[in-house]
């Protein structure tokens, strides 16, 4: 029995490892790739694929780094493999310029008509008023939220402009909320076999620009329907983390950012254990947190960030 036991602790330790090493691989792939160093992308994505292959979005994105770098064969290889492993946007296989260098090759309407005959079979499947419905709330959610990217970084967070844009979007997200609950409440958290996975995500999007008590009512909701495949780990992780805030302790995955009154900077919000977050993170499918808060030009030093987190947490009171 010791043997093993001993034998499992060591399998637990080689999978951790393997885990943390294929995501920092997948990071310093994406970093290359922003780079314009796609051969040194493709090269990271490789040396990632030999540890796993199962994830379709690292996948597609390892066929685009190849596809700008002239790799043609791991290009293709890759490509159809996400489509196996699960990748089903084929407006943005079609239109990605990242992948122009196969359109002219034969294995490009190979791989186009690989994808079409697989939708064709898993879209059999779907509600499609439901889907329909649902896509518009995604449009709905996201689009003044694109827009306050923008508005933001040329007339700041508190201008006129960027208040009009949130009265609009509370609104939408109103409408929205409305909307949603009568569908979580009548067919449940509808998973991505029955509408898509676009669409699908549109019921976390609604539920996580909700109130804290509606977020907490529809929270187990969405952890049972993480077991059951029909919602993303990973955007429970972030809902977790805003209830987590809201309700005055510490974030566990680091997703969310505040604006540091006395200095007007953005920083991470309280977090549990920083020196592990990155470890959390991969058991829920989200990169490096050091990645993640490259959006808000933030750089990630743990040491600092513990020595700075009592005066963070008095800021969070």
């Amino acid at each position: 029995m010791r043997n093993n036991i001993y034998t499992l602790l060591l399998l637990l330790l080689f999978t951790s490892v393997n885990a943390q090493e294929y995501s920092k691989l997948i990071s310093d792939a994406h970093q290359s790739y922003q780079a314009k160093d796609y051969k040194m992308s493709t090269d990271l994505y490789g040396k990632a694929f030999k540890i796993e292959d199962k994830n379709p979005s690292h996948l597609y994105n390892g066929a685009c780094s190849s596809s700008l770098a002239g790799n043609t064969k791991n290009a293709f290889k890759w490509l159809n493999l996400s489509i196996e492993k699960g990748w089903t946007n084929l407006k943005h296989l079609k239109s990605d310029t990242d992948l122009e260098n196969l359109h002219s090759k034969k294995e490009w309407k190979k791989t186009i008509e690989k994808l079409e005959k697989k939708l064709e079979l898993i879209e059999a499947n779907y509600d499609k008023p439901l889907q329909t419905e649902l896509l518009t709330i995604f449009e709905e959610d996201q689009k003044y939220r694109i827009q306050m990217n923008e508005t933001q970084k040329k007339f700041g967070q508190d201008s006129k402009e960027m208040q009009d844009l949130w009265k609009i979007a509370n609104q939408k997200d109103s409408i929205n909320l409305l909307k949603v609950k009568k569908i979580l409440d009548e067919k449940g958290w509808v998973g991505k076999d029955k509408v898509g996975a676009q669409a699908n995500s549109a019921l976390f999007l609604v539920i996580q620009h909700s109130d804290l008590e509606t977020q907490k009512k529809y929270l187990p909701m969405m952890k049972e329907a993480v077991t059951k495949g029909n919602a993303s780990s990973s955007s429970l992780a972030l809902l977790i983390d805003r209830i987590e805030i809201r309700e005055g302790r510490k974030q566990i995955y680091g997703s969310q950012i505040g604006i540091n009154p006395n200095t007007n900077t953005q920083y991470i919000l309280p977090l549990i254990d920083p020196d592990n977050v990155d470890k959390r993170r991969t058991e829920v499918g989200l990169g490096s947190i050091a990645d993640y808060i490259k959006n808000w030009n933030l750089i990630w030093d743990v040491e600092k960030y513990k020595s700075e987190l009592p005066e963070l947490e008095k800021l969070n009171k």
